[in-house]
């Protein structure tokens, strides 16, 4: 049947479009807006120039980038009635209706009725060209258009038109939300807070603030004239250890009338010495405790409590190295390093799931164009990132993200490829460090398998965005280099005789060392059948024969791999062993390595220094990641959660429960060896997996056995399911 065979029924359905049409457009939130990536670099360079040692200046010793200092935007508005605009701007600036310019620096403007293209051109070199657009519909968003190339044009008409084939973005933003505080103005929130032992001594007070903590040491009640010191510590030794802490501050004090004073830098510590002489007196010292307002939203609590106090100690050290980005630790580099960053990320997934810190991280890392070095210096830092990518499209589902900083990635992945040696593989070049892990005598020479692996993933990933980016002939290419280096990886590095990968070929010949990175990563990557599968448990991981790990950051993927092969029970007891082991030395926050045999305060020295090592680690707190994802067992299927897997494996504990975020609300978790409570997400659809030696029930939802004592139950949005069953043990 045809509309227009009703007349009448044709022109009041148009009356009622025309009505809705021109209703008023209520705008989104207005918020500041710049340049894509730019604020997110200038960031970067502030908060990784802050790290001093003992009182030095100590910068990134890689290339840092800066923002675009002039910047075009504009968007295409269709005004209902006359509007008065406010702007608000950081920098020097004009202002175009049409393509014609406002005189001066207006601070408001009137648009009239009818379909306009307001445009801002913005200089500004030492913060990040940002505008504030407020009106009744007019607003600056993420739909802003911008662009640093000056090749605006004007036509005839008056009216603006991108002849040049410019490129325009759609504009950066966080939630700067106020027009009074701009982007350059951020500042993370601080609380004061109080020692909780403090000792007394002629021209000295040790301060106890109870556990590893970051923020301002603020001094109150100065009064007199000498020589102030603070020295730092995140030990008792460090802090009573003049000449070998690691962060001190002098300060020339001269005040004849008492005053409180805040030093400019954060440092961390649990311990502070202030020492003085002169007539210098002080009343008390506190601290601003300073941290960034994210919200828990993953938990977990089991029958073992030293699980729960490793899981809420492995909560704080995230949260303390959660900052403007994920950092590596708060007392030493205080820096963005790549490989750091990526657990972060997968950390973050399962306990605040705040996806900005991520892109934020994920942006200051990659800088700009050119590209002259792998990432923070490190190969496997740079294949950490692409890995960072995939992950983030897979757990947030953000493919805006993967469309406007596809470039960016191309640009990366061709440094890399055009770094490859005669035989197609990554081998160290003048310039390059191949990290891998701090390991005694780790061999770093010829085509270590490791960076083949990372690279293959790399590869992979490069496929998949160039999809979302519709460049089909980009996926073409980067999945054929990828299969094609997967089969060399295989036939270069697989030795039957040491069931296992071996960890480099020097010349073209396996070297006889077989390591546990590169098997282990193999394992979670899924690159492997069943038969290599237990090859590698049985003669890598479980063998006390190849050499040992001590760094939790590679700790972490160990445990991931024998997670991933089902050793639960095992992996509980070398949580309980490792970061139990910490705790029992009375860590309140995870550290950057830990060795058992070490003593003493020998535990606290690194690189050399008595006092090297960071006593909170962001890497040290990789239980978050893996009783959420292996134990909890829930894990995203399909971008964004729209189909997901919970898979629970008690691993030797009575019961556990809590819950994991997901782009839309949380999936809730209650797990005992009769009984499984699970509460579906907001959205999408979830697959409950478990064992059972009976025949299990649930009266909520249908349990299909799929093989002999294997269940399946489908989860659906928001809703809860009881299940009756029998754990196999």
């Amino acid at each position: 049947m045809s509309i227009q065979k009703f007349p009448s029924l044709t022109k009041m359905l148009s009356a009622f479009l025309f009505f809705l049409l021109s209703l008023p457009t209520f705008a989104q939130q207005a918020t500041w807006i710049w340049y894509p990536g730019d604020y997110e670099v200038w960031l970067g360079n502030k908060m990784q120039n802050r790290r001093t040692e003992r009182g030095s200046f100590l910068p990134p010793f890689w290339k840092l980038d800066s923002h675009y200092n002039l910047i075009d935007f504009h968007k295409d508005f269709n005004v209902p009635e006359n509007e008065e605009v406010e702007l608000f701007v950081e920098g020097q600036y004009n202002v175009k209706l049409d393509g014609k310019p406002f005189t001066g620096y207006p601070k408001k403007i009137t648009v009239p009725a009818g379909k306009h293209r307001i445009s801002l051109k913005v200089f500004c070199q030492d913060r990040v060209p940002s505008i504030f657009v407020k009106g009744k519909t007019i607003v600056s968003d993420g739909t802003w258009l911008v662009t640093f190339e000056d090749k605006e044009w004007i036509d005839e008409t008056g009216k603006a038109s991108d002849q040049s084939g410019t490129t325009w973005l759609n504009a950066g933003f966080w939630n700067f939300n106020t027009p009074q505080i701009p982007p350059s103005k951020f500042s993370l929130t601080t609380q004061e807070q109080f020692a909780v032992k403090t000792e007394k001594k002629d021209k000295a007070i040790l301060l106890d603030f109870g556990k590893e903590t970051f923020g301002f040491v603020k001094l109150k009640g100065l009064k007199g004239k000498g020589n102030l010191t603070i020295y730092y510590g995140e030990s008792k030794e460090e802090a009573l250890s003049p000449e070998h802490c690691e962060t001190l501050d002098n300060l020339e004090i001269n005040l004849s009338q008492k005053k409180d004073s805040t030093m400019e830098l954060t440092k961390a510590f649990r311990y502070v010495n202030v020492t003085f002489d002169g007539t210098i007196s002080l009343d008390s010292v506190s601290m601003l405790y300073e941290y960034l307002p994210v919200a828990e939203r993953g938990g977990f609590r089991c029958s073992d409590e030293q699980i729960n106090k490793i899981y809420d100690v492995a909560k704080y050290t995230l949260h303390l190295n959660t900052r403007e980005f994920f950092i590596d630790g708060i007392k030493r580099d205080r820096w963005i390093w790549s490989g750091d960053a990526y657990q972060s990320y997968l950390m973050n997934y399962y306990l605040f799931f705040d996806s900005p810190t991520v892109s934020r991280t994920l942006l200051a890392l990659r800088g700009k164009d050119p590209v002259t070095s792998h990432i923070n210096t490190i190969m496997d830092y740079t294949f950490y990132w692409f890995l960072g990518i995939y992950d983030y499209y897979q757990y947030t589902g953000d493919k805006e993200f993967i469309k406007q900083f596809y470039p960016r990635m191309q640009t990366l992945m061709e440094y890399c490829l055009s770094r490859r040696n005669k035989n197609g593989m990554m081998e160290g070049l003048a310039g390059d460090w191949i990290f891998i892990d701090w390991a005694e005598g780790l061999s770093k020479k010829g085509e270590v398998s490791f960076e083949q692996l990372l690279l293959t993933r790399s590869l992979e990933t490069m496929a998949l965005c160039a999809n979302i980016a519709n460049d089909n002939k980009g996926a073409d290419r980067y999945k054929s280099i990828g299969t094609e280096l997967k089969t060399k990886f295989f036939a270069n590095y697989w030795n039957n005789e040491k069931h296992a990968f071996v960890h480099s070929q020097v010349d073209g010949k396996q070297t006889e060392n077989v390591t546990r990175y590169t098997n282990m990563f193999a394992i979670f990557f899924n690159y492997l059948d069943e038969s290599k599968k237990q090859d590698i448990k049985t003669h890598v991981l479980l063998n006390d024969k190849i050499q040992k790990i001590t760094t939790p950051y590679m700790r972490f993927y160990e445990l991931e791999a024998l997670c991933a092969l089902g050793e639960q029970k095992y992996v509980l007891k070398e949580m309980k062993d490792y970061w139990g082991g910490m705790l029992n030395l009375g860590a309140t926050s995870f550290w950057e390595e830990y060795n058992p045999n070490k003593k003493g305060a020998e535990h606290y020295g690194m690189y050399g220094r008595e006092f090297g090592k960071s006593l909170c680690h962001a890497w040290g707190a990789s239980p978050i990641y893996l009783l959420g994802k292996y134990y909890l067992g829930v894990k995203p299927l399909s971008p964004a959660y729209e189909t997901y897997l919970i898979e629970p494996q008690l691993g030797g504990l009575q019961w556990m429960e809590g819950s994991v975020p997901t782009p839309k609300g949380e999936v809730k978790l209650a797990v005992s060896d009769k009984k499984i409570t699970v509460t579906g997400a907001e959205s999408g659809t979830g697959t409950l997996r478990f064992k059972s030696t009976i025949k299990p029930s649930c009266k909520q939802g249908i349990v299909k056995e799929i093989s002999p004592k294997n269940f399946e139950l489908t989860v659906e949005k928001g809703k809860e399911y009881v299940v009756e069953y029998e754990t196999i043990k």
